[in-house]
């Protein structure tokens, strides 16, 4: 993949305020195209955590990508898992507090899928990156006041760890990809292909 960064825009395929503050932080100029709901659609229980959020990442990209004749997209998947039980976002309230409850006191991981997908050329890139995290043993009412903030809602697992709550220590991996877009693994790919 060789690509000219000046010439060639960048794209995010998401409606995530998170991803879109991680690009702006580092500097990208970008632009947003939110996918098609259906792009997101299509558990299979059969997948593993990270065949799951490589195909979500890569339907994400190329149902933006179909609507652009150039460009270089970036599409992305997160989703918790904690002792062979994926996390995804909560429905509700009391789904999110099911997902806390489980999680408390034990270690789990977050993984994300990372889509580039390249126009015209129509080459696409496809990685998944995995942070382990441990949560500390949360009392009840620890997560019934962070239920009342409504800071779990749209964020895979139910928390978020740029909340600074206090109760996540990540073991091992990179902080962005838990907060649902892992950066350093987006540098890595952009070299690989010149972007």
């Amino acid at each position: 993949m060789n690509l000219n960064r000046q010439s060639t825009p960048l794209i995010l395929a998401s409606a995530s305020p998170r991803r879109r503050q991680l690009l702006l932080e580092a500097g990208y100029d970008f632009q947003v195209i939110v996918p098609s709901a259906t792009a997101e659609c299509g558990v299979c229980s059969r997948e593993t955590p990270p065949e799951l959020v490589a195909r979500l990442a890569r339907q994400k990209a190329e149902d933006v990508a179909k609507r652009l004749t150039e460009g270089l997209v970036i599409g992305c998947d997160t989703l918790a898992e904690c002792r062979g039980q994926m996390l995804g976002k909560p429905k509700n309230r009391e789904h999110a507090g099911e997902m806390l409850r489980f999680m408390r006191g034990r270690e789990h991981s977050v993984y994300s899928g990372l889509c580039l997908w390249l126009l015209p050329q129509e080459e696409v890139h496809v990685q998944v990156d995995r942070t382990r995290l441990q949560m500390i043993e949360l009392t009840d009412s620890e997560i019934d006041s962070y239920l009342d903030t409504n800071l779990w809602e749209g964020k895979a697992g139910a928390f978020g760890l740029q909340d600074r709550l206090g109760w996540i220590e990540i073991v091992e991996g990179s902080e962005s990809n838990v907060v649902g877009l892992p950066m350093e693994l987006l540098t890595t790919m952009l070299a690989a292909c010149e972007c």
